[in-house]
Formats: C-alpha cells, sequence, structure tokens
C-alpha cells in the first residue's frame, strides 16, 4: 500500500508580470519524512515555499496539505489547517519587542484558550527541545545566530504540528552550529513523528538530513530522489550544482546592444 502524503502538488504554475515562474510542478511529499528543496538562485525554490505555505495563490494547479487543497479552501478553513503547520522563516523573525519566552508563546496565546502558566509550561518545555532552557527572560539581541534560529523553531513547533517547514536553516551559521541544528531537525521527526520540509542551498546538510531531495531548475523539477540518487544522478545540471560548477554563460552582442537601446 501507497505511503500517505502529508503534501500533494500537482500541475503548479505560477507566474508573475507574465514571466512564469513555476512550470507544473508534480510533488508528494510523504507522511513523516524530511524532503529538501535545492536548486541555484531564481530556480523558484522561495517561490515554491510562498505557495506550500499558501501565501499565493497560483496561476493554476492545486497544493494539498494534509489532505486539503489550499488554493480552493475558505480562509476559515485555511485558519484552522495553519493550526497543524509550523514555519521557521530564514532569519528567525523573532519580535525584537518580546522576549524570548514571549515569542515561543505567543502561537498558543493566539490560537489556544490555555491558560498562562500552562502556556508557559508549554514554551519552556519547547526551548528544552531545543537547547535553550532557561533563556527565555533574554531578548532577540541578545541572542547568538544560532539561538534565534532554534529560538525561533521553538515557536514554530510549540503547539505540535504536523507540518514543518524550514527556510534557508543554516543560512549565516559556521559549520558546528549548522551540524547542531541538522541534529536537532532529525531528532524533532524522530521524537514528534511530524513531516518537514526544508528549503536550502547547503549540500553537507541537505545530504545529512534529507531522506529524498528535490531538485528545482528554471520553475521545474529535474528530478526528487534518495541523496543516493542525487549523488549518482547523470543529469548535468544537478552534476553543476552539486560540484559547483558555474553554467557558461553565451552573449549574442548584437541581440544585447538591441536590447539596451530598445530596439529589440
Amino acid at each position: 500500500m501507497a505511503e500517505e502524503a502529508a503534501i500533494e502538488v500537482s500541475g503548479l504554475r505560477v507566474a508573475y508580470g507574465g514571466r512564469e515562474i513555476l512550470k507544473g510542478i508534480d510533488l508528494t511529499v510523504r507522511r513523516g519524512e524530511i524532503l529538501v528543496i535545492m536548486g541555484g538562485s531564481g530556480s523558484g525554490k522561495s517561490t515554491f515555499l510562498r505557495q506550500l505555505l499558501g501565501l499565493e495563490k497560483p496561476l493554476a494547479g492545486s497544493v494539498k496539505l494534509l489532505g486539503q487543497d489550499i488554493t480552493t479552501i475558505g480562509a476559515r478553513q485555511m485558519y484552522a489547517l495553519r493550526k497543524n503547520i509550523g514555519v521557521s522563516f530564514q532569519g528567525g523573525a523573532l519580535f525584537n519587542s518580546m522576549s524570548v519566552g514571549d515569542n515561543v508563546c505567543l502561537p498558543l496565546r493566539e490560537h489556544t484558550e490555555l491558560d498562562e502558566a500552562t502556556i508557559r509550561i508549554m514554551a519552556r518545555m519547547k526551548l528544552e527541545v531545543v537547547n535553550l532552557a532557561g533563556f527565555e527572560d533574554l531578548m532577540p539581541a541578545q541572542l547568538s545566530g544560532g539561538m534565534i534560529k532554534r529560538a525561533a523553531l521553538a515557536r514554530a513547533i510549540v503547539m505540535d504540528p504536523r507540518l514543518l517547514f524550514f527556510d534557508e536553516p543554516s543560512a549565516g551559521l559556521d559549520p558546528v552550529v549548522s551540524a547542531e541544528l541538522d541534529e536537532l531537525i532529525l531528532r524533532l521527526r524522530a521524537a514528534m513523528r511530524m513531516t518537514i520540509v526544508v528549503v536550502t542551498h547547503e549540500l553537507e546538510s541537505a545530504f545529512k538530513i534529507a531522506d529524498r531531495i528535490t531538485f528545482l531548475d528554471r520553475g521545474e523539477i529535474l528530478m526528487t530522489g534518495t541523496v543516493e540518487e542525487v549523488r549518482n544522478a547523470d543529469n548535468p545540471r544537478i552534476q553543476g550544482l552539486l560540484n559547483r560548477r558555474p553554467e557558461a554563460i553565451e552573449l549574442d552582442v548584437d541581440d544585447y546592444l538591441r536590447r539596451l537601446t530598445g530596439r529589440g
């Protein structure tokens, strides 16, 4: 029997100003797996993540999260669904005017009717999970980059989501801190049985945490496969990304001049 899907994307197309960014994406994410999305600059990774989070409407296609098509459901259904989704943004996105503890408590205060004592206990539990026990009274400005990432993660998981999205979790971190965050992601999946989608450009991190990797290029999926399948892929674009080989740039001088002068 096929594994149950946590995310199902079918025929997803997105265009900005007449330029197509995603060109008919099809992808299934299995429940309980860690899927890493990779690709070069301009490949469509960020646009795809916004679609998965329901932040924008597509030109065509569907995106199903936990069985619900977020391209067609109403605002009330989407609000309820988001209680099962955690997001850890690239820069942490902590509120600088609030303590670490209050940042982590915020989703519980906004989306539950729990009493304050219970909320505080749950926030402390999640801070302990990410190795920030005792830091709840500090302000974000007092944290290191790695601590900000972990505090943001604690906030993302405070409501025990079934889906967790990471945007560039290792960006700006030194290799040791990045490796610690990778271990934390693996422990979270094992302990909380959540489905995790990670957008990253860090190859070492991707190879360590991924069950499968999806490569995006120019708005299309080049392949989705295990780490071993990706390493052995014969696609030159994938090998170029893996080995950091720059793509040859071909310049038609006449065409370039015509575009500059507006005569093309």
